[in-house]
């Protein structure tokens, strides 16, 4: 196995450069880093919010320049924040490694305050660094400003590029001044193909940065116990077996009336965001935790988005002695309808079975991308009907023509009916759990749709309805249906107790 960064690869214990050059965005807070880095990747990426020291992590994208030129950038926390979660030692770190990976750096200032002291502290570590720095003046929405930006020269990077995020000016140049700062000699080379995206999504402190940081294989995102620590989602580009593979970082999921913030609330909004773009989704629990509504909201919210889903069950090196099979029977108590769901025991502290979840998603990704021939389909949807026919409902027999697969991702099937209505959701539970059984989809979601197949000349078919049975009054009379026998009335009475189990872990099922 071989795990690394886009921009990195393990060659024998040595870190070498892969072909993508980096600019790194630094600054003081509030600037505008996290609006330059969503403009200049054009669509909305880290958070953007007055409130200082929102950027914690690294952020990274990779954008494409008009000369077909590729750029890796990163969106970077205020140099000189003073964090108020006390993290302000790990976003400095965050800082120096991108500072670090850099070939270029981007040195935002504010034209509308004007130079200020933490400015001045910023480019003396720039300048430290003995990288090329592009000294860039952000918010510069008038003339009067561009006038103003000649006390910036005294930060020793040279004349400030004026450019505008709200008023959209100054991108073109901008690249271009990219391109000319980078280094010469770096190889030109388009990035490889993503050929897995997954997404860690669950709620606060379940471990997901610590799994991330497993398979970066360094410290990609911070890690803390204060709750909330992630805020953006953040895209971690890393090799398996020679593919690259993309690992989606979220902030942890809270109730939306405990949501305090626009913060808060944007970090939610990026973590469905995230779900959307995955191809599986890694469901983190905290194991010693019960299962929450959070939980149970999210996996909703997976579903509706018919995403393959693995429940990893994380710090599962504090449940020992228990087995596995007692928290795999809660999660199936919980969530009754989901018994296809892989359920993976590990410890991303130490690393332990984050291989086996890898490889257990790459199978997902492969069964959701299968295709089935049409012939193969139908003689699945015949067996199932010799072995259960569908009831009779509102006097008509219920019939599948044939089936056919309609798509993949998640893999979509069609059945023609001679009525939709006529199926109830009973029978279609029994087609989805039939296709799982016989079909390579056992482990994702599959999305099934009835349609109505008329008659050649637009008339409904009739042929499906069930004569009433009759009987004769006598020689001559009309014949009448037989009369059912009614039902005796049912006598209320208190209901049985409900049996609780006991010794067990989790009590809210």
């Amino acid at each position: 196995m071989m795990i690394a960064f886009l921009q990195l690869t393990t060659d024998h214990g040595q870190l070498t450069i892969m072909a993508i050059p980096i600019a790194a965005i630094v600054g003081r807070p509030n600037v505008g880093k996290s609006s330059l880095f969503n403009w200049l990747a054009g669509r909305r990426i880290a958070i953007v919010d007055p409130t200082a020291g929102v950027t914690r992590d690294r952020v990274s994208t990779l954008v494409k320049t008009d000369d077909d030129d590729w750029i890796e950038l990163i969106d970077t926390g205020g140099m000189g924040i003073q964090d108020s979660d006390n993290l302000t030692e790990d976003v400095e770190r965050q800082i120096a490694v991108a500072l670090n990976l850099a070939h270029l750096v981007v040195f935002v200032v504010d034209a509308r305050d004007g130079l200020v002291p933490l400015d001045v502290l910023v480019a003396e570590k720039l300048r430290a660094l003995g990288k090329p720095v592009l000294c860039v003046a952000n918010k510069c929405d008038s003339e009067n400003l561009t006038e103003q930006l000649g006390e910036f020269y005294k930060l020793g990077h040279g004349a400030p590029l004026p450019v505008s995020v709200k008023q959209n000016q100054g991108k073109p140049l901008m690249l271009k001044h990219i391109l000319k700062l980078l280094p010469d000699g770096l190889p030109d080379k388009d990035p490889a193909d993503v050929s897995l995206k997954l997404a860690i999504v669950g709620r606060r402190n379940t471990g997901k940065s610590t799994f991330i940081n497993q398979l970066a294989e360094s410290e990609r995102m911070i890690v803390s116990e204060v709750p909330g620590t992630t805020r953006d989602s953040v895209d971690v580009r890393f090799e398996l077996d020679g593919k690259t593979l993309i690992a989606i970082d979220t902030a942890g999921v809270r109730r939306k009336r405990s949501v305090k913030g626009d913060v808060e609330f944007y970090s939610m909004a990026r973590a469905e965001r995230s779900i959307r773009r995955a191809d599986v989704v890694l469901h983190f629990f905290d194991s010693p935790q019960k299962v929450s509504m959070v939980d149970k909201k999210l996996v909703e919210y997976v579903l509706d988005q018919a995403k393959p889903v693995i429940f990893v069950a994380n710090k599962w090196d504090l449940m020992k002695p228990l087995p596995t099979g007692t928290f795999a029977d809660y999660l199936q108590k919980v969530f009754p309808m989901l018994d296809y769901v892989p359920i993976a025991f590990i410890t991303a502290k130490s690393g332990k079975n984050v291989q086996t979840v890898l490889n257990l998603a790459q199978n997902l990704h492969k069964q959701a991308s299968a295709r089935v021939t049409t012939g193969e389909l139908n003689r699945v949807i015949q067996q199932a009907l010799e072995l259960q026919t569908p009831p009779l409902r509102h006097n008509r027999r219920p019939k599948i023509f044939f089936g056919t697969q309609a798509a993949t991702n998640p893999p979509t099937i069609v059945l023609f009916t001679n009525s939709a209505e006529l199926f109830s959701n009973t029978y279609r539970r029994y087609l989805l759990k039939t296709f799982r059984d016989q079909l390579p989809f056992s482990e994702v979601p599959i999305k099934l749709f009835l349609r109505d197949k008329s008659r050649e000349d637009g008339a409904p078919d009739k042929s499906d309805e069930v004569e009433e049975v009759a009987v004769q009054r006598g020689p001559g009379r009309k014949s009448a249906p037989v009369a059912q026998p009614k039902r005796p009335k049912k006598v209320k009475g208190p209901k049985p107790a409900a049996k609780k189990s006991e010794g067990e872990l989790w009590d809210d099922v």
